[in-house]
């Protein structure tokens, strides 16, 4: 099993527009999807259409749409209730996949309430393969959650804890690195930009997620970089470049022939999501990769964050070619 961690979970409206965004302008959408969402959940989904078993762990009433839409689509969850209501975050796509997001802060959770939002996951984890912690921290959090989430399940399940994945940005990213050696992560999940910071705190020459997303090579490079810090794994999505994962053994690059794109909403999630399915089959890294790549461009070409399930996905069509590590 494969649980994920959202502590800020959202109810994700995409609004689909016609043609460009007119800043200023009155525009009239194509179409309005709504799904439950936040980076865990939205793992979870994925990995649910696919047959797998996977518990969402996240914070919310009863009532609130985002737990009511994952009972509707059959996504197991536990929850820890609070009085706020969740956030509601908008996409606003145009035709070519051009996506303008809007996220709201969500709900401030207190410490006991943070606390007592750990304890739920510990619970709910033992015995799982991976625990994914994924997504933005709601107000109040310290930076460090993630590091001192993965240190209480390290410390306890006496040397049996799952691996942990980290998927998130900004400083809350960063600081899962500062946990020691029973804080890291056994993977991590950042897109172009997140990349360039993470590589430049552990020493790498300063580069844009620009310059890193043009060249996978100088990517890899990045990657190695964070690898060498302690991190199990680095799987940096790409875009249309596809993706690069480097471990301690060897560093690759994936691509996917073009997709006529409909949304990114999700596209990051879905390729994290398909990594963790082709590692739980024990597929070697390169493999893991093709899939991660497979279920990221199947995301990219569905409407707002729908989730692909395996067979959506064409593995056989990414090119896998290794790479060099500085």
């Amino acid at each position: 099993m494969i649980v994920t961690f959202t502590a800020n979970p959202s109810l994700d409206r995409t609004v689909a527009l016609p043609g460009p965004l007119e800043r200023g302008e009155v525009q009239r959408a194509v179409s309005v999807r709504q799904e439950s969402g936040g980076k865990g959940v939205n793992v979870s989904r994925a990995l649910v259409a696919s047959g797998l078993e996977s518990l969402a762990v996240l914070p919310g009433a009863a009532s609130d749409p985002v737990l009511a839409g994952l009972r509707e689509s059959a996504v197991p969850f536990v929850s820890l209730p609070i009085d706020e209501p969740l956030r509601t975050n908008v996409a606003l796509t145009e035709p070519g996949g051009v996506t303008t997001k809007i996220n709201e802060p969500g709900p401030a959770l207190d410490e006991n309430q943070q606390e007592a939002l750990i304890k739920l996951l510990v619970e709910s984890s033992r015995g799982a393969t991976w625990v994914v912690l994924a997504g933005s921290l709601p107000p109040g959090f310290p930076t460090d959650f993630y590091a001192t989430v993965a240190h209480r399940l390290r410390s306890s399940f006496d040397g049996a804890a799952p691996r942990i994945a980290v998927d998130s940005s900004g400083l809350p990213l960063a600081a899962a690195l500062t946990g020691g050696a029973e804080g890291m992560p056994d993977l991590l999940k950042p897109n172009a930009e997140e990349l360039a910071e993470l590589a430049t705190a552990a020493g790498f020459p300063p580069a844009s997620g620009d310059e890193l997303e043009a060249d996978p090579a100088a990517a890899a490079d990045a990657a190695a970089a964070v690898v060498r810090t302690g991190v199990g794994a680095v799987l940096a999505t790409l875009g249309s470049k596809g993706a690069v994962l480097v471990t301690a053994d060897g560093a690759w690059l994936a691509t996917h022939p073009p997709v006529a794109a409909v949304s990114t909403v999700g596209a990051g999630d879905s390729a994290l999501a398909g990594y963790l399915l082709a590692h739980g089959r024990g597929s070697a890294p390169a493999d893991c990769l093709r899939q991660a790549v497979a279920h990221g461009a199947a995301a990219a070409s569905l409407p707002g964050s729908t989730v692909p399930a395996v067979n959506q996905t064409t593995p056989d069509a990414v090119t896998i070619t290794a790479l060099r590590k500085d």
